[in-house]
């Protein structure tokens, strides 16, 4: 009767979820830029998905679109995209944008900004190849040239920005790179304060319809501890269909394995 049972509970057990398999973890000093961890091929560029919303901050703020971590507070509107459920549907200032990824204010800085002047910046920081022309023959690149479309960057690219606005030596404002790292989420770690931003996007079939087990997650970010300063990156792809973002999976798996990451 016991081995019936335990097998009945085991047949109706959800499956394992395979975990997702880590393309590149990278770690590396501030500053000198000296690589402390290399796993991977961090060199093949991707998608940097919501990652590239701290880029978007330094140019927002550089720009003058951005003017405080609470302003501009700017209202949903029927239309936008909303799947990110109710923090998604309300006002929203520069905070909440990068707290809850919200995509429609991202798209709002985009337009006012427009395709020409993003593209000179990303130039200028060096920003993966810089592509904001969107999907071929899509004219989107305003709405989405960073989700699994024309923009692409690699984790040692993502490592060579961050160290630049950690060192507030890109080229741009010192208050544009403050204003982005003031608003930029931390976590506690082993007495480090990790400070990131996760990303998710799926990549494209040729019918461009989405592939939903194959779905990318970035957590990109620095840490400090008593003075001392790493960039890091990692990126991952998952191997089936996930419960929960890929991104929000890697952040939690990253801070999970920082103790022995961090030299």
């Amino acid at each position: 009767m016991r081995a019936l049972l335990v097998a009945l509970l085991l047949a109706h057990a959800p499956a394992a979820q395979a975990a997702p398999r880590t393309l590149c973890t990278l770690v590396a000093e501030a500053g000198s830029g000296t690589v402390l961890r290399e796993e991977g091929d961090c060199t093949a560029r991707t998608t940097p998905a919501s990652t590239f919303k701290l880029a978007l901050a330094v140019i927002g703020y550089d720009a003058g679109f951005l003017t405080g971590p609470h302003a501009p507070v700017l209202p949903f509107q029927a239309g936008d995209p909303d799947w990110g459920g109710a923090n998604w549907t309300r006002n929203t200032d520069p905070t909440d944008w990068l707290r809850y990824s919200v995509v429609w204010y991202s798209q709002r800085i985009t337009h006012a900004l427009g395709a020409e002047a993003i593209t000179r910046y990303l130039r200028a920081l060096s920003y993966g190849n810089a592509d904001f022309s969107g999907d071929p023959g899509q004219s989107n690149g305003l709405e989405r040239a960073w989700i699994a479309s024309s923009l692409r960057i690699s984790p040692r690219e993502q490592i060579a920005f961050l160290n630049g606005l950690v060192t507030g030596t890109l080229p741009v404002s010192p208050e544009a790179m403050a204003q982005t790292r003031a608003i930029t989420q931390s976590h506690a770690v082993g007495g480090w304060a990790l400070h990131g931003k996760t990303g998710t996007a799926y990549p494209r079939r040729a019918d461009r319809s989405f592939d939903y087990a194959r779905g990318y997650g970035w957590f990109v970010g620095w840490a400090e501890k008593e003075g001392r300063t790493l960039v890091f990156a990692r990126l991952t792809q998952a191997q089936e269909r996930t419960q929960g973002s890929p991104g929000n999976l890697t952040r939690d798996r990253f801070l999970a394995d920082w103790p022995g990451l961090a030299p």
